[in-house]
């Protein structure tokens, strides 16, 4: 109740040749201004107050009008917040998103030219928009994991590692040396390891992103070939744990953020 009071409270009213202002603030200082001259204004313009207030303050229009303003809000700091995310990516990467968009508006196309109702549409669009996010998810994923790799390859770290093997067991080292040597043994096969995760993640992040490619491209087929909306279904087991937030590197906070506002009710992200 609070934030319609608030909004009721800023209310502003156009005023013919000034524009809308907030007529509610301007009467509760002129009131204000009298009562310093006759006190019994501040009673008055105290009672003027409380009633206008909880009239449009519960008046369900009213409400309406405040909610659609706050999901209006949060719609424009998430789209700018998710064209920020697409910069972070490179050419490359933006331009796949652009061509999987694309196909995406194409499938809408064909759904709206085939004069499907309004609530399968509002349905079919989003689902693509929730598929175009984890795409997009996808990508920043895929561009943190190569923006972070290391340039030795596992070639180059097996060949150090056999090396150094060599060395332990020429012998004839200190003790100190010998620790030193080991330990950084355990550290080259360590960073091996992180090698081949880093790898495996990147296979499973393309193989991800081709299967929603292919998806788009089913149901731009189908939607063609059927004749009549169908049913679009968006349900895909990811390989990829998009759940891991260390996968969006800098970007962490940005998608999380955007999580949260897409999961919100009526919320569609917005296309680029």
């Amino acid at each position: 109740m609070w934030r319609y009071l608030r909004a009721a409270f800023l209310s502003k009213v156009p005023i013919p040749g000034l524009g809308p202002l907030p007529a509610n603030v301007l009467g509760v200082v002129a009131f204000g201004a009298l009562g310093v001259a006759e006190p019994a204004f501040w009673l008055l313009g105290t009672g003027l107050e409380t009633v206008f207030l909880f009239m449009l303050a519960t008046n369900p229009r009213f409400q309406r009008s405040v909610d659609a303003q706050e999901v209006r809000g949060i719609e424009t700091g998430a789209d700018q917040k998710r064209r920020d995310l697409v910069r972070t990516l490179p050419a490359e990467l933006q331009g796949r998103l652009r061509v999987l968009t694309a196909r995406c508006s194409q499938v809408g196309e064909i759904f709206r030219n085939q004069q499907a109702q309004d609530f399968v549409l509002e349905a079919h669009q989003d689902a693509l928009h929730r598929l175009e996010w984890v795409y997009l998810k996808l990508l920043v994923a895929r561009h943190n994991l190569l923006s972070t790799a290391s340039t030795e390859t596992e070639a180059a770290l097996r060949a150090r590692v056999t090396a150094l093997e060599a060395e332990l067991q020429e012998g004839g080292d200190s003790s100190s040396l010998r620790q030193s040597r080991m330990a950084t043994l355990a550290i080259l096969k360590e960073r091996i390891v992180n090698v081949r995760r880093r790898q495996e993640s990147l296979a499973e992040i393309e193989s991800d992103l081709t299967r929603i490619e292919a998806q788009v491209d089913l149901m731009v087929e189908n939607a063609t070939i059927q004749g009549k909306p169908q049913t679009i279904s968006t349900d895909i087991e990811l390989a990829t744990n998009l759940a891991g937030a260390s996968l969006f590197g800098d970007s962490e906070t940005m998608v999380a953020d955007l999580d949260q506002a897409y999961n919100a009710p009526h919320r569609v992200p917005e296309r680029n």
